[in-house]
């Protein structure tokens, strides 16, 4: 291994602007297992589904209803 590098001549990571933000959230169980269930039969692991349904709803603008179901 080098002393020294030179980074000189680099690039910025194209990329860079694409990467996920990890956050925590608080979902139901039944919600989960939901999701877990669909990515058993899909092969496309629970937590990109999730993300791949709010971007949906984003790209829609679908507002959630505020009428709380219980």
């Amino acid at each position: 291994m080098r002393e020294e590098y030179d980074f000189t001549a680099s690039v910025p990571n194209p990329y860079a602007k694409k990467l996920k933000q990890q956050v925590t959230i608080r979902l139901e169980e039944d919600v989960v297992d939901y999701f877990k269930a669909l990515a058993e039969e899909t092969d496309i692991p629970y937590q990109t589904l999730i993300n791949l349904y709010l971007k949906d709803c984003m790209k829609a603008q679908r507002k959630p209803s505020l009428e709380w179901v219980s």
